[in-house]
């Protein structure tokens, strides 16, 4: 990033284009041996009144490159920039030696709030792999956004309100039983949740008790809140281990019930700006001039929906963190409401519904996969880690087996949570987070392909190179970075480069990917050095402690890159 930089500040004195108007411009050319940026002419041709090819020559043999460690080379109506390899190596893996795991911080958000709202699954329903996509996608956001110096605070906004609760409410009092619910919370409360919807189609009373229980439980009645509480605190203790075993923390579980009792100042500033009307009997905010649908805010029997508690959240978090950034990783379907809920915000005149995000992303599909799922068609999150874990440790068991490995039964439980829980976290995040996930097994666990199998397996094998070394009495030295020369060498280096500018693409658009993307081009470039290249088996000592100091910078640079995804890594496999 910084010789791009560089690039583009030289181009600019030449030609007197705005030096990041350059850096925007300036690609990365399709083949190693044609340098390491590429800078095409052709927007100056109009300015210059020449072709691009001219542009492109007079471009390189003008520039005075002296105290770089660049070289130019017009190539067509391109101007192709060379980084010294030698230079490249000592910069980047002298870098990554000396910072560790700190490498790719940075301080661009010192001083910065940033909220990230993700997971908030509803109280008393099972966690699904819905709830995967945005527990996984917020988590890793947040581990980008502190990498880069934010101070982050992470937000669960548990479903823990609205109307269901009325009905749980009533089922509970009909059909609880106390000792189950003790055992298995979630699953009791599913089957009279389930149990509620089936007799209420036969007996209507049972809709207006639901309604009534909600109405007192919003009123603050005892009994109503001892229950709902009740049911609330026996849910965040399945969430909160599950949340352990994928890794993922919060600084707070405020739910939408947090936000009842500030709802009704939302409802004065509406009303004191002129912009609540009645429709229907509702309370609503008009948004024809945005060109969307009214905003509810108080339904017909004056409570509260989904998008008076998200006003009062988003009013409440500006006057608690001052946020800079208020990210809420929720799924596209929920796209009209944001907009909705962000131009009511305006329209009350507050200015910050600029700095509120809807991180959106798509739908999980499934590929050739039977579950045994008990409550029909939902997947269970836990059952899906389960399964890939269980998949993944038959695999590792039969591995060490052929390769006559000795490895406890505790060793290989330990590498198959890790690479089992990493698969599927990884599917998660190795693509464009709007797209849809489609689950497959033999796709996820292949430790050949774009999987966190195939990036843990790279790093487990390159921390053996390094024990193989000590063992030889050879160790990584960063006094010899120069020799790393070779193209194969050289493409590692290039990938390394490139990670802490992948961080900073990631925080930009919210995309995660753009990490995996880059620690897995990391991965495949030393694979290829290690699978042509005798890192150990050389008769030049140096060149050997220096080719294991590129492995001991791949080995920082995949652990930091997957940490940010939220994914472990082992030291063998």
């Amino acid at each position: 990033m910084e010789y791009k930089q560089q690039i583009a500040e030289l181009l600019s004195a030449k030609c007197g284009l705005d030096a990041e108007k350059i850096q925007s411009l300036i690609e990365i050319p399709p083949q190693l041996e044609m340098g390491d940026f590429a800078f095409p002419c052709f927007v100056l041709a109009k300015t210059m009144h020449k072709a691009p090819q001219a542009i492109s020559e007079e471009i390189a043999t003008g520039l005075d490159l002296s105290g770089t460690d660049l070289a130019a080379k017009n190539v067509g109506p391109y101007v192709n920039f060379f980084i010294d390899r030698s230079a490249l190596s000592e910069n980047v893996i002298g870098e990554i030696l000396k910072e560790g795991l700190s490498y790719g911080s940075s301080d661009l958000g010192s001083g910065k709030n940033v909220i990230v709202e993700y997971s908030s699954p509803n109280i008393a329903k099972p966690f699904h792999v819905g709830h995967a996509f945005t527990t996984i996608l917020g988590n890793s956001l947040a581990r980008i956004y502190n990498k880069l110096g934010y101070n982050v605070i992470r937000m669960n906004h548990l479903g823990d309100y609205g109307t269901q609760f009325g009905k749980l409410i009533t089922a509970y009092r009909l059909w609880g039983d106390e000792e189950a619910l003790n055992e298995d919370p979630i699953k009791e409360l599913l089957r009279i949740y389930v149990k509620f919807h089936k007799e209420e189609k036969e007996d209507p009373s049972l809709t207006t008790s639901a309604r009534e229980n909600f109405r007192k439980l919003e009123e603050g009645s005892a009994e109503e809140v001892e229950l709902w509480q009740k049911f609330r605190d026996m849910s965040l203790v399945v969430f909160k281990k599950l949340y352990n075993r994928i890794g993922v923390e919060f600084d707070n579980y405020n739910g939408e019930s947090f936000y009842s009792d500030k709802i009704p100042e939302i409802v004065d500033i509406l009303n004191s700006k002129g912009l609540l009307v009645e429709s229907e009997g509702a309370k609503v905010v008009m948004l024809e001039d945005e060109g969307l649908p009214p905003c509810i805010i108080l339904k017909s029997d004056n409570t509260t929906i989904y998008a008076s508690r998200d006003l009062a959240s988003a009013l409440y978090r500006y006057r608690t963190y001052n946020f800079d950034k208020n990210i809420y990783v929720v799924g596209n379907t929920q796209a009209l409401h944001f907009r909705q809920v962000f131009a009511v915000l305006k329209k009350a005149g507050f200015d910050f519904a600029d700095n509120c995000e809807h991180v959106a992303f798509g739908l999980v599909k499934f590929k050739d996969m039977v579950f045994s799922t008990r409550e029909g068609n939902i997947v269970l999150l836990e059952e899906l880690l389960d399964q890939s874990v269980s998949k993944t440790r038959e695999i590792i068991a039969e591995n060490a087996k052929t390769r006559g490995q000795d490895m406890s039964e505790e060793e290989i439980d330990d590498i198959a949570e890790k690479l089992g829980v990493g698969a599927v976290i990884y599917t998660f995040v190795k693509s464009g987070r709007e797209r849809d996930i489609i689950f497959s097994w033999k796709e996820m666990l292949d430790f050949e392909g774009d999987t966190a199998p195939y990036l843990i397996y790279t790093y487990a094998r390159t921390r053996s190179i390094l024990r193989k070394g000590a063992e030889k009495g050879v160790n990584p030295d960063s006094g010899n970075l120069s020799l790393l020369t070779g193209d194969e060498e050289y493409a590692v280096i290039r990938a390394l480069s490139d990670l802490k500018e992948s961080i900073v693409k990631a925080a930009s658009s919210n995309e995660p990917f753009m990490i995996a993307r880059q620690v897995a081009a990391i991965a495949r470039a030393h694979n290829r050095f290690y699978n042509n290249t005798s890192i150990l088996n050389c008769d030049d000592e140096k060149l050997i402690a220096a080719r294991l100091a590129l492995c001991e910078a791949v080995c920082t640079a995949i652990k930091d890159g997957l940490d940010l995804l939220g994914i472990g890594t082992v030291e063998r496999m």
